[in-house]
């Protein structure tokens, strides 16, 4: 069937979001709010060419959401995009975890135009400031090399709050394997806590205060830097 699939919580808007697409050539557009299972059992049917997906669709764990798709459907085209101040500290998870493509309407709107072009012909597309973000992270300092990849995210889940249940879920792997990662953090990092860990990764340089998210009530996720103001 092919097409364009669009992913968004945002109900009222999705003929919007389709009449757009569809006025700027992407082909056969079709927008749901889908999610989890109903997500992958609509890409199994509809066997979209492109996939994209609201940044913040999951809130905080759509980049690793966004994984757990790329594992599913290996040739599946697949970018983020965000009509709302999103960081580039944040931003560039979607990369690190496969997707992509990624645009801010709220940076620059040429710039996001641009980018949709690039997305629409299949070209990779990533913002300076999300790249620049990238190529700070190529090589952790030293402390952070005693860590595998796996466990690396792992901290990077604890440091933002999510729960053990949460993060086997966001990395496809069990709680107790979670536990089994949260036990060498604190054996390699020597420290006895959540706060240890926290400050570890900071010291270390694994995780930057900008990336770090404050979980209020209603799930919404904001950077812990906006909070202060």
């Amino acid at each position: 069937m092919g097409g364009t699939l669009v992913v968004s919580r945002a109900v009222n808007n999705h003929s919007f979001y389709k009449k757009q697409l569809e006025t700027l050539g992407f082909p056969n557009v079709r927008v749901t709010s889908l999610d989890r299972d109903g997500l992958s059992a609509l890409i199994y049917d509809m066997k979209p060419d492109l996939l994209i997906m609201g940044a913040r669709f999951y809130q905080c764990s759509t980049p690793y959401m966004m994984r757990g798709m790329r594992r599913d459907f290996p040739k599946l085209n697949m970018a983020a995009l965000s009509i709302g101040e999103y960081p580039a500290d944040l931003a560039m998870y979607f990369i690190l975890n496969g997707v992509r493509s990624y645009a801010n309407a709220f940076d620059d709107i040429d710039e996001f135009y641009k980018g949709l072009d690039d997305i629409r012909d299949g070209k990779e597309f990533v913002p300076e400031t999300v790249q620049e973000r990238i190529d700070a992270r190529t090589e952790y300092p030293a402390g952070a090399r005693l860590l595998t990849r796996i466990t690396t995210e792992v901290l990077r889940c604890i440091c933002n709050g999510f729960s053990k249940e949460e993060i086997a879920d966001n990395l496809a792997i069990s709680p107790r394997t979670v536990e089994n990662h949260r036990n060498e953090l604190y054996r390699s990092l020597n420290v006895r806590n959540m706060a240890g860990l926290l400050a570890a990764a900071l010291d270390i340089g694994i995780i930057t205060r900008d990336e770090l998210v404050f979980r209020h009530r209603n799930f919404m996720c904001t950077p812990l830097a906006e909070k202060e103001k």
